[in-house]
Parts: C-alpha cells; structure tokens; sequence
C-alpha cells in the first residue's frame, strides 16, 4: 500500500516535470516512450543513449549522467547533486522537480555537456 502511495507522488512529479518540458503529461505514465522523451527531450540527449542503458554496469553511469542534464535543463543551482538525487532518491527528488519552482530551459539556455 505504502508502494502504490509512493509510485503515485513520483508519477505525479513526473507529469508535472514533463509538463514544465513542454510534453504532455500523460507521455510521463508510458513506460518505454518516457524513458526516450527523458532522454532526448528532457535531458536533451541523443536517442542512442536508450542503447546503453541496456549494457550491464554501463547504464548505472548513463542513468547519473541523464539525471544530471536533467537537472541542468531545469536550471538547478547544484545539477550535479540534484541529478544523483534524482538517481538515487528519485521518489523525493522527481516531485520537487516536478511541484518545484524549477523552469525547463528552453534552446540554448541549458548549459549541455556530451
């Protein structure tokens, strides 16, 4: 029960996230599709990163480095810390980014590192 209360507040942060980006809400609840708009639009990644989240022990760093341009994209004052947050506690963090005061960075505003 205590599960289903949980995965509720972090889909709702993701919504809310994906709304701020943009997208719309209902794409954060699609389970295949969100990981690619995560990456590609969110994080504003190549769409080849999908592929090394499936390589064993490499995907775990891929995960951190999304979740970082994540929170670069948001305008976050530390991303680096909100983005292993993201990583680690993504229960907490998604619905503070999402209920947050954080604006997604349009075009160029985001400072992107490939």
């Amino acid at each position: 029960m205590i599960g289903l209360i949980i995965l509720i507040i972090v889909l709702a942060g993701m919504w809310k996230a994906f709304t701020k980006a943009g997208l719309q809400g209902w794409t954060a609840l699609i389970p295949i599709y969100n990981v690619y708009l995560m990456i590609t639009v969110l994080a504003k990644l190549s769409w080849w990163y999908i592929l090394l989240l499936i390589i064993p022990i490499v995907n775990f760093f891929v995960v951190i480095k999304i979740n970082i341009n994540i929170a670069k994209n948001f305008k976050i004052s530390s991303p680096v810390l909100f983005g292993l947050g993201l990583t680690f506690l993504g229960f907490i963090f998604y619905p503070i980014l999402g209920f947050g005061n954080y604006d997604f960075a349009t075009g160029d505003e985001a400072e992107i590192i490939d």
